[in-house]
C-alpha cells in the first residue's frame, strides 16, 4: 500500500483538483445517509465494491473504511469530519496504486421539499510522477463522477 499526505477540510479549497456534484433526490435525508454509513456504504455504485467500516460504531472523526474503485483500486480512508445525518468527510491514507498525492470527498445530505439534496465533492493532487497531462486525470474523475451520479440517481428513484 502506498501513503498518501492527510488532508483536512482545506483540500477542498487547496487540491488543484476539485469536483462536486449535487442530485436532488425524491427520499428523505434519512434513507440516504444510511446508505452512506450502513454495513455497506455506497452498495449501489456499481464502480465501487467492498465498501466496509472498520472502526466500531459509533462513527465519528477517526473512523476508518475500506472501498475499492473499480476491480483493482483499494483505499484505505479515515473521516475528519462525521456531523452524524448530514455530512461527513474523509481523506484516503492508504492505496495501492500510488495515483495520488492526497485525495479526499465530501458528502453532504440536506432535507429539501421533495425530500433531499446530495452534494459530493471530490479533491485530489494527482502523484507529481505521473502529473502529466493531468487532463487524463481529469477526464477519468468526470468519468466516475458521472457513473456514480447515475447510479445514485437510479438507486434512489426507486
Amino acid at each position: 500500500m502506498f501513503t498518501l499526505q492527510e488532508c483536512d477540510a482545506s483540500v477542498f479549497e487547496t487540491a488543484p483538483v476539485v469536483r462536486s456534484f449535487r442530485l436532488d433526490l425524491p427520499v428523505q435525508a434519512e434513507r440516504v445517509w444510511s446508505g452512506l454509513s450502513n454495513e455497506t456504504p455506497l452498495a449501489w455504485c456499481r464502480l465501487l465494491s467492498g465498501g466496509r467500516y472498520t472502526s466500531p460504531r459509533p462513527f465519528g472523526v477517526g473512523t476508518t473504511r475500506e472501498i475499492t474503485v473499480g476491480k483493482a483500486m483499494r483505499l484505505r480512508e479515515e473521516f475528519f469530519r462525521w456531523e452524524e445525518g448530514r455530512r461527513h468527510s474523509f481523506w484516503v491514507r492508504e492505496s495501492n496504486m500510488p495515483l495520488f498525492r492526497r485525495f479526499a470527498e465530501d458528502y453532504l445530505v440536506e432535507p429539501t421539499d421533495i425530500g433531499c439534496s446530495f452534494t459530493w465533492t471530490f479533491a485530489f493532487e494527482l502523484n507529481p510522477l505521473i502529473a502529466k497531462p493531468s487532463f487524463i486525470a481529469a477526464a477519468a474523475i468526470n468519468s466516475i463522477a458521472a457513473w456514480l451520479k447515475h447510479d445514485t440517481r437510479h438507486h434512489f428513484a426507486e
